[in-house]
């Protein structure tokens, strides 16, 4: 993913649920173009905030076992408002399940008290050596990148 949606851990219960925020600035690069005159974080991303986030969850309840943590299913995602510069979003995610392949959650993203999107979203796990031992490296590097990352957002 080229941007990187989670700025801030703000509670994390190991295996069972985490919150997180993203504070939208206008000097984000995406908003110059979604849309001209009125800029909005895109729903998409504010969907990639909510499994980012729930991403961190898995990592740190498995141990940053996995390199690669994917979406794999979203469900009933209810869009109801704007998150627009100058706004603080704030996820609150809860696990449903967590395995070493496979996750699953429901959440919210809100700004204020003021819900903006609902869904329940699956999550895949794996490393990349799965498929191909040659592969374990760049496993090693993404597992250290994610630590560092972990670290750096207050999630460890």
């Amino acid at each position: 993913m080229r941007f990187i949606l989670l700025d801030k851990v703000t509670e994390l219960v190991p295996g069972e649920k985490i919150s997180s925020v993203k504070n939208l600035s206008l000097a984000e690069e995406y908003l110059a173009d979604h849309f001209p005159g009125f800029p909005v974080l895109p729903g998409v991303l504010i969907l990639e905030a909510m499994v980012e986030t729930s991403a961190m969850l898995v990592r740190v309840t498995n141990n940053f076992a996995q390199s690669m943590i994917v979406l794999s299913e979203a469900r009933n995602v209810k869009y109801k408002s704007f998150v627009k510069p100058g706004y603080t979003m704030q996820v609150a995610m809860e696990a449903k399940s967590i395995s070493q392949t496979s996750s699953s959650f429901t959440g919210t993203a809100f700004v204020d008290d003021q819900e903006i999107v609902s869904a329940r979203i699956k999550l895949r796990h794996y490393n990349l050596s799965d498929g191909d031992q040659s592969m374990s490296a760049i496993d090693n590097r993404i597992i250290v990148e994610m630590k560092n990352r972990a670290q750096l957002v207050g999630a460890c």
